[in-house]
């Protein structure tokens, strides 16, 4: 989900809990070997292991159609320490189909066949390769033929957005078509799509038969879902019983955590646009806390990053200073980056 999920939040999203892994937003492939610095510049986490700071695995997700390229690149990916590479072929962004990437591929099965064998080959065996997917990109007609390609290719799993490109985010999410492609591969499905609450959950694994879970803007909104739904149901991804999970973040547990988000978006986006990014997660947290209502409004007029600052230290708890993260090198991203809508 570029320009929302990114390395800031993905930290504070995983010191939650409830999450066993994450990926990364899309990394752009189009026709070069990218370097080392771009893959950074995406993915901090290959600096530490390709962990959170929660621990938490982060893959490399890539975006591209040649398959020559992209498996250059997962190599490269790999080489750096990424627990697995993921592929994206559930993109519905116009720029990125418009050049033939992420759900654009879902119209070529043969091809999709062709890029997840070509990253299978280029990284070892013990790293996964998974992707995921949309139903389709006009209609959901060749959902399970795209699904078979992507097992033929070698993917170890396969996450499915339960909407095609057509689609976009409109709800419903059609999380009984996700049970379709299920039963035509072999390899594990994880539902993915219009998750926000516990109630969502339960029934989109009932309509999917998934036993697995991948959450985006529901877990923006409400980052104590991933645990309350362990507690509500009573597993984790693959049905092991979780006995006295707790059940979720509450708004005192969040405040301390916008300290942390603003620490860690200060080094990485330019200072006119970081307002924007502490508004743009306080305005998903006001769906679910009331007190995130009054704190967005509070500083949605709030421009200069020092009178963000100053709203911080005078109205939210401060973390411990042990939670608090290191200044890390500056790797400032471009404009272009700062408020994308998202994409994933």
């Amino acid at each position: 989900m570029e320009g929302l999920l990114d390395a800031p939040l993905r930290d504070v999203l995983t010191r939650t809990g409830g999450i066993d892994r994450c990926v990364s937003e899309f990394i752009r492939v189009t026709g070069t070997l990218l370097p080392e610095r771009a893959f950074r510049r995406v993915m901090p986490e290959l600096d530490h292991g390709g962990r959170t700071w929660a621990g938490v695995p982060v893959r490399g997700q890539l975006l591209g159609s040649d398959p020559a390229c992209l498996a250059d690149n997962a190599a490269r990916l790999a080489e750096m320490g990424s627990p697995g590479v993921d592929l994206n072929f559930g993109c519905p962004a116009r720029v990125v189909n418009r050049h033939g990437g992420g759900a654009a591929l879902l119209q070529e099965p043969e091809l999709l066949e062709r890029i997840v064998a070509a990253v299978r080959r280029a990284v070892p065996a013990h790293v996964p390769v998974t992707a995921k997917m949309r139903l389709g990109f006009h209609d959901d007609l060749d959902a399970e033929v795209c699904a078979q390609a992507i097992e033929a290719g070698g993917a170890s799993e396969l996450v499915v957005h339960g909407r095609t490109k057509a689609h976009g985010y409109r709800p419903p999410a059609y999380w009984e078509r996700i049970a379709d492609v299920r039963q035509a591969v072999r390899i594990p499905v994880v539902a993915n799509g219009e998750v926000w609450t516990v109630a969502d959950a339960r029934q989109c694994i009932a309509d999917s038969g998934c036993d697995a879970l991948m959450l985006g803007r529901g877990m923006v909104a409400d980052p104590g879902l991933a645990l309350a739904v362990r507690a509500e149901l009573g597993w984790l991804p693959g049905g092991l019983p979780t006995p006295g999970s707790p059940s979720g973040a509450d708004w005192a547990t969040l405040q301390p955590l916008l300290h942390v988000y603003w620490a860690l978006v200060a080094p990485r986006v330019v200072p006119r646009h970081r307002p924007g990014r502490l508004k743009q997660w306080l305005n998903f947290l006001r769906r679910r806390h009331p007190q995130a209502e009054l704190a967005y409004q509070a500083v949605r007029t709030l421009d200069d990053p020092r009178h963000i600052e100053r709203w911080l230290h005078e109205h939210v708890p401060l973390p411990a200073e042990s939670d608090m993260p290191e200044a890390p090198t500056p790797a400032v991203c471009g404009d272009n980056a700062d408020l994308a809508e998202p994409t994933r």
